[in-house]
């Protein structure tokens, strides 16, 4: 559905038909010149696959500026079907009793990384386990996502609580050790950023707060206690913009990342393509107020072109921000990583680390890797809407983590290209060295994030389009030098022995379809122990030491859950494990960008 003007997503309760009246009918009319169908073709869809589709499938751009209740709503007036089931999950699990917030439970981990710095390393006392308890790991519990078949979002912990997002815009707010459900939220749009926990940002929030993004491009703050909105902001208003990175909230600011969906739409002759920049916004974290903005190209957007459809085209545009900022409070400085270039001319901002004044925003230097990258999905030769020459898409997807290498400081960070890289923060973002771990190119190489301890930095390898996908690496911080790789298993998805002989050759291959051993999702520390999830389903747990695997949980089965949802897992890809006060917890499933769909969020503890 191709939305037109603004969306009525907050509209409560959600209307269907007067959604589509007002947002989808001019495509969506049924006249012979569209491409789009008419009501009268939709009807023979399920609303399901109205939902899918308006999630992560064609119309997931518009979909993003729809609540999960606004997308049911959608789905049950163009299907003229009903779908079953509350749309946030949360008609059972209810925590029975009224248990304030734990002001002594002080295992957490409170954004995308433990702490600002984003090394995704917990240390000893808040993780509560060693690598000797791992083989008494089972899973506690498990919650359903309702509408969803991408388990996007990272959980957080802190105050004994569990706080995650989803893709249809539902937060929770979860008891830790029992996944009952003390609150839920509905934001405008799906939710895929970790909702970071912040305390002591203003004087009414005894118990704390809660921010995060969403895919209609909105920050929001919450009470941590009752899930009740402070605020809440639009942080750009271009059409296809979406927050994806995790907040970053220090000193009484929040720091939002801003990414969009218009690479996926720039190749359409019908887009006037592009015009979006990605940004950093600094929002006062008491009130909401934009503090400064800073966007990362600031050449004047230029007509540069028309489309075969006789669309006006645009440009620069590009470099988005898909991951959290990174603080550095000794310098005073705020580190982004951005992705490539949309439309041309190549920017200097794009598959860069960028650091800005964290008071100012103003940008203080930016490390290039790769120029010239100009990249939309899709593209066709011919295309006057695509770049001549396509770029790599070698963005950086993660953030750069700040880590100690002996008497220096090192920015680490992984890109697509597979390789990563260590920086010097006081020489303007200087290589200090550089390492291969993987062939790179779409979604290839390094994803969603390294983690980093004080000897080694550790990198999981995607590749998933590669023969050989996945791995994990363990490099010497100091010097880039390998110190021990442990190659990806044969996936626990595929079915083998017995069961893969009575099978035909066709049913093999559809088995096997996004089930590889591509390790695309963040990567977790505790000491002695690195957590990675893999395209095939399994959780491992690796030793720091020689990287042998010391655990592994095949997440491809059914699970009953505390709030009777019925979910499966699958690929894990994108959001990494959590491990906090002797919990580990993950999401598995993920639809899209060659995974298998899911929709589960697991925790484990010891027996």
């Amino acid at each position: 559905m191709l939305f037109a003007g603004t969306h009525p997503a907050a509209a409560q309760p959600a209307d269907g038909e007067r959604i589509f009246r007002e947002s989808c009918v001019t495509c969506h009319s049924g006249a012979a010149e569209t491409r789009a169908p008419g009501l009268d073709a939709l009807r023979s869809r399920t609303p399901q696959a109205v939902i899918e589709s308006l999630m992560t499938g064609a119309m997931r751009a518009q979909g993003s500026r729809l609540s999960g209740a606004g997308r049911r709503a959608v789905a049950e007036f163009v299907s003229g079907k009903a779908v079953g089931g509350d749309v946030h999950g949360a008609g059972r699990g209810r925590c029975t009793a009224s248990t304030p917030v734990n002001p002594d439970a002080r295992a957490a981990w409170r954004s995308w990384s433990p702490t600002v710095i984003n090394t995704r390393l917990q240390p000893s006392p808040a993780a509560g386990l060693t690598a000797a308890d791992l083989p008494r790991l089972t899973v506690k519990w498990a919650l359903g996502f309702p509408d969803a078949s991408v388990a996007w979002a990272p959980p957080t912990v802190a105050r004994g609580r569990v706080f995650v997002g989803s893709q249809n815009g539902t937060v929770y707010a979860l008891d830790a050790r029992s996944g009952c459900i003390y609150w839920t939220f509905s934001a405008a749009g799906g939710v895929r950023t970790a909702i970071t926990v912040a305390e002591g940002v203003a004087e009414d929030a005894a118990d704390g707060r809660l921010f995060f993004g969403d895919t209609s491009a909105q920050a929001y703050a919450l009470d941590l206690a009752t899930g009740r909105e402070i605020w809440r902001r639009t942080v750009d208003d271009h059409a296809l913009a979406r927050i994806t990175g995790s907040l970053t909230v220090h000193a009484g600011r929040v720091y939002v990342p801003m990414s969009s969906y218009e690479e996926s739409q720039g190749a359409d002759p019908q887009y006037a393509c592009c015009t979006f920049r990605g940004s950093v916004t600094a929002l006062d974290a008491g009130s909401g107020r934009v503090v400064w903005k800073t966007p990362m190209i600031d050449a004047p957007i230029e007509r540069r072109g028309t489309s075969s459809a006789g669309i006006a085209l645009w440009g620069p545009s590009g470099s988005a921000i898909w991951s959290a900022p990174t603080v550095d409070e000794r310098r005073r400085a705020l580190y982004v990583a951005t992705g490539n270039t949309y439309s041309g001319p190549p920017q200097p901002s794009s598959d860069a680390v960028v650091a800005l004044d964290l008071d100012t925003g103003a940008i203080r230097w930016t490390r290039q890797v790769t120029a010239s990258d100009v990249y939309v999905s899709n593209c066709r030769a011919g295309n006057a809407n695509c770049p001549a020459v396509a770029g790599p898409d070698h963005d950086f997807g993660s953030p750069p983590a700040l880590a100690r290498a002996g008497d220096r400081d090192l920015l680490v960070i992984g890109q697509k290209s597979g390789m990563a890289f260590a920086m010097d923060p006081d020489r303007q973002g200087e290589l200090v060295w550089e390492y291969r771990a993987g062939q790179g190119g779409l979604l290839g190489g390094i994803e969603w994030g390294a983690a980093v301890d004080d000897r080694y930095a550790y990198f999981a390898v995607s590749d998933i389009l590669q023969p050989t996908p996945g791995g994990l690496h363990a490099v010497h911080l100091s010097t880039g030098a390998r110190a021990w790789s442990t190659p990806a298993p044969a996936p626990a998805c595929l079915p083998a022995g017995p069961l893969a002989q009575g099978l035909s050759a066709e049913a093999l291959a559809k088995a096997g379809r996004g089930c590889n051993g591509a390790q695309s999702a963040a990567v977790t520390a505790i000491p002695g122990v690195v957590f990675s999830g893999s395209n095939d389903g399994s959780l491992r747990a690796y030793s720091t030491a020689d990287g042998a695997i010391l655990w592994q949980f095949d997440t491809n089965r059914e699970f009953q859950t505390v709030n009777g949802v019925a979910a499966r897992g699958a690929s894990i890809l994108g959001p990494g494990p959590v491990v906090a006060g002797g919990m580990v917890y993950t999401n598995s499933g993920y639809g899209a960008f060659g995974g298998r769909p899911g929709n589960v969020l697991l925790a484990f503890g010891l027996e």
